[in-house]
């Protein structure tokens, strides 16, 4: 309570504080991804379920599983630059070129197994196993040129016997300056391709097919330099056929000894053919699929990704994908899948229970199979978890269109599916029709009506034909943002159509009426604002009587008294009451002035009036709420009633 002299100019102020306290939930653990600087090799073990990748940067190999997640890693590979499996998956080859050795390690545990020194001041560069045994390319420091070496695991140094032969190429024509590329083919075994376009002189070509299934290498077939193969920086060998890939582009068929154009695909700058001979091609931005000899590739993938490695089933793709300040290991799915495009085109809007036509088209790489058929499904008010409609057969040249008669009203939702196959990824397009539906009336009472505060006021909403919905919600939402809107009824008018919600007016309150529609019916709702006065009341004391001066009871003071005036208001935050003071006299009542005083959060506010000093005074006060200048707008304005004051000797 607060208590004021009338006489006083008063200015109050209230402030009001809040602390906010904000707790961030700690999410689930995340799969950590494998990021590298640069590529130093990447090979998989199908055995293990491994991918291993190369850190140049880190002279570092990390192990990852199939969806790309870190498993393991080891360091101390000095500068490694490539990476080769033994033909069962279990032993990792790592070409260090910084420490000069070639690395043996367990693929399971990635513990060191040996280390081979390599006479060299470049390299080893690249590495390959086949044959039984490791091979790899280095300069050879005796003469400057790039050459071929090979390791025999099966030969044991402790008996003598040095497990490493050098300077391995058949033929002294293959001799290039700079370190050449290698490849295998795990369905040609003991067979090696060897391509590399001169450091130095550019016009300079290498490429040959070695077979190095027994004691010494021999020469297969190789490139005598006719035709320039224009700097070449990748070279595959072509499972099933006598072939070779040259930069991820150009095929060359070697089975007479020599090399002849034997077809393209598009340009790339390099790739990795997988076991079954699907070719995974390289450009600057996407990753292209290709079936052998195709023109048109199966599918792309948008990444930039210089380093890929096929899973050895075939399954997947494997690529160092680029980011910033380095890669990160990505897993490319269902490589040998097309996947198509879907389209779904709907009127906009539709009458319901008339009929309507809904068309597209599927596109793919790979065409669809004759007599492909897509699956239909529509959603509605009717069947919200969707209703299967006819399958729909896709026509030659890719189009299909269907029609029906939706049965609902509103957003009826069209989903159109074609379900995959052997050569695709499942695809599916959806598009939405606003159906029409008819209005209804929805009413609710007792709109403007003024409640004096704390009555309990019952309102009735009357909801007129619908389909099956009969169901109607009934909110209170009373002025002032510290109370929400609630629900206070939600149920099935009865047989009349009424459903009926009681409120305890204390504010001024918005009642709504809400149908929320139905197949056949739209969406209503109406609102009732009803208003409510608040509860005052005034208390007088340090009067000595009191007495009716005609019909009116009056509270007499002395003339020297202090009047004390104490009023009781509904509380609110920020509330103020204003005090009215009159005084009679020429047979009249007239103003003595109004202020506002601030109430207590108690809801109290005390005015000391002040003695006249005369006798003979009549006056009266009355405290007031106020719409707006009170301090809010909560309430609707109330007057409290007068009161009498009378001043003697």
């Amino acid at each position: 309570m607060r208590t004021r002299n009338i006489s006083i100019a008063t200015t109050l102020a209230v402030l009001f504080g809040s602390v906010a306290l904000s707790v961030a939930a700690a999410g689930p653990a995340s799969a950590v991804s494998v990021t590298i600087g640069s590529p130093g090799g990447m090979v998989v073990s199908g055995t293990l379920g491994r991918v291993f990748v190369g850190n140049d940067s880190t002279g570092s190999i990390i192990a990852a599983d199939y969806s790309g997640n870190r498993v393991d890693s080891v360091s101390g590979i000095n500068g490694v630059f490539d990476l080769a499996l033994s033909d069962d998956g279990t032993t990792l080859y790592a070409a260090a070129r910084g420490s000069h050795e070639i690395v043996v390690l367990d693929a399971a545990t990635l513990d060191v197994k040996a280390r081979y020194p390599v006479a060299t001041s470049i390299g080893p560069l690249r590495v390959e196993f086949t044959g039984g045994k490791v091979w790899f390319t280095y300069e050879d420091p005796s003469d400057g040129y790039g050459n071929l070496g090979s390791i025999d695991p099966a030969v044991d140094p402790a008996d003598g016997t040095d497990p490493m032969a050098l300077r391995q190429l058949p033929h002294e024509a293959l001799a290039i300056e700079g370190g050449a590329y290698l490849d295998t083919d795990p369905s040609a075994p003991g067979l090696l391709a060897i391509g590399a376009t001169d450091f130095y002189d550019m016009t300079t070509d290498l490429m040959a097919v070695i077979d190095v299934s027994g004691a010494t290498p021999q020469l297969t077939a190789w490139h005598d330099g006719g035709y320039s193969l224009n700097y070449l920086t990748d070279i595959d060998l072509v499972p099933g056929a006598a072939q070779v890939l040259v930069d991820g582009t150009q095929r060359n068929a070697y089975a007479g000894g020599t090399f002849t154009a034997a077809g393209a695909y598009p340009a790339g700058q390099s790739a990795d053919i997988a076991p079954n001979g699907l070719v995974a091609q390289i450009t600057e931005t996407n990753v292209s699929v290709y079936r052998p000899g195709a023109s048109t590739p199966i599918r792309t993938y948008a990444v930039d990704a210089p380093v890929l490695a096929w899973a050895p089933d075939s399954s997947r793709i494997f690529a160092l994908v680029s980011s910033p300040g380095g890669y990160v290991l990505k897993t490319l799915t269902d490589p040998a899948k097309s996947v198509p495009t879907l389209t779904v085109n709907a009127p906009a809007t539709a009458t319901r229970a008339k009929n309507l036509t809904v068309g597209g088209k599927v596109s793919a790489t790979v065409p669809l199979p004759a007599g492909a058929r897509l699956q239909v499904t529509r959603t509605d008010m009717e069947s919200p978890a969707g209703k299967a409609l006819p399958t729909v057969a896709v026509r030659t040249d890719g189009t299909y269109s269907f029609t029906d008669t939706p049965p609902a009203g509103g957003t009826v939702t069209y989903k159109v599916a074609y379900a995959g196959g052997t050569d695709h990824t499942p695809v599916s397009g959806t598009d939405q029709v606003a159906v029409s539906r008819a209005a209804t009336t929805l009413t609710l009472n007792k709109n403007g009506n003024l409640y004096s505060y704390g009555t309990d006021v019952s309102f009735t909403a009357h909801l007129a034909t619908t389909y099956k919905n009969r169901t109607v919600e009934i909110w209170a939402n009373p002025y002032g943002a510290d109370k929400p809107n609630k629900l206070l009824r939600t149920a099935t008018v009865n047989s009349s159509g009424n459903i009926s919600a009681t409120v305890d007016m204390t504010r001024d309150t918005v009642i709504s009426a809400v149908f929320k529609g139905d197949a056949r019916y739209k969406p209503k709702a109406v609102t009732s604002t009803a208003y409510a006065r608040v509860k005052v009341a005034t208390a007088v004391s340090k009067h000595y009587k009191t007495a009716k001066i005609g019909s009116k009871s009056y509270y007499w003071f002395h003339k020297s008294t202090n009047p004390l005036l104490t009023t009781t208001m509904t509380y609110y935050p920020g509330r103020k009451q204003r005090f009215d003071l009159q005084v009679h006299y020429n047979g009249a009542w007239h103003s003595g002035g109004s202020r506002y005083f601030a109430l207590g959060t108690n809801g109290k506010s005390a005015i000391s009036l002040g003695a006249p000093g005369e006798s003979g005074i009549r006056a009266r006060t009355r405290s007031v709420y106020v719409n707006g200048t009170s301090g809010d707008n909560v309430n609707s304005t109330t007057y409290g009633a007068w009161k009498y004051l009378y001043f003697s000797k």
